[in-house]
Order: structure tokens, then C-alpha cells, then sequence
């Protein structure tokens, strides 16, 4: 049995992954995954994710060549959360910012 099989996913089949800089700590995005995501994520060693508002498979990086490489997977104690670490190539966020966590609580630009 693998990871893809011990996570637990939600009602729509998809689980919350958190990315994080393997070297940093810094946490670079949050997307969701279902089990085909998670297993080729697993076995390519490359991030893959669902997109919910395009309703398919994502592979980070085919469009834009900011890859993600897995150097760590770990879930959490309920299995229902992922948290994988990554060398980041490029941008993680969509507007071209290193993390998507880049506002404080008032909306402040502070990356």
C-alpha cells in the first residue's frame, strides 16, 4: 500500500498539499491534490495537483517551467493533509511572486 492509498481525501476525492522550500522553510503555496495526483507526484518526484477550477490534472511547471521537485513527503496525523517539501525552480504563485503567501493580514505587500 502506498501514501496514495493511506491519505484520506475529502468529499471530492482531493486533499490539501502544502508546499514548502526545502532549504528555507518558507511556505510557498497551498493546492490540493487527488489520489492520481498523488501517486505520480510520488513516483515522478515532481509536483502534480488537480486544479479545481479547470476540474483536471495539473503538473506544476508544463506551462510556466517553475517546476517543483519533492525532496520530502510527510502527512499529517489524520491523513488528511500533505506537506511536501521542494526545491522551487522559478515562481511558485501564478503572478510571478516566489510565494503565494505574500500579503499580511492588511493586504500589504511584504515579499
Amino acid at each position: 500500500m502506498g501514501l496514495a492509498d493511506i491519505i484520506k481525501y475529502d468529499e471530492n476525492g482531493l486533499v490539501p498539499v502544502i508546499t514548502q522550500d526545502w532549504q528555507t522553510g518558507q511556505v510557498l503555496m497551498l493546492a490540493y491534490a487527488n489520489k492520481e495526483a498523488v501517486e505520480k507526484t510520488v513516483s515522478e518526484r515532481t509536483c502534480y495537483y488537480y486544479s479545481r477550477s479547470r476540474q483536471e490534472l495539473w503538473h506544476k511547471g508544463d506551462t510556466s517551467g517553475h517546476f517543483q521537485f519533492v525532496k520530502e513527503i510527510f502527512y499529517d496525523c489524520d491523513c488528511d493533509a500533505l506537506l511536501i517539501k521542494i526545491e522551487q525552480i522559478g515562481a511558485a504563485c501564478h503572478t510571478g511572486k516566489r510565494s503565494c503567501f505574500y500579503r499580511d493580514e492588511n493586504g500589504k505587500e511584504v515579499l
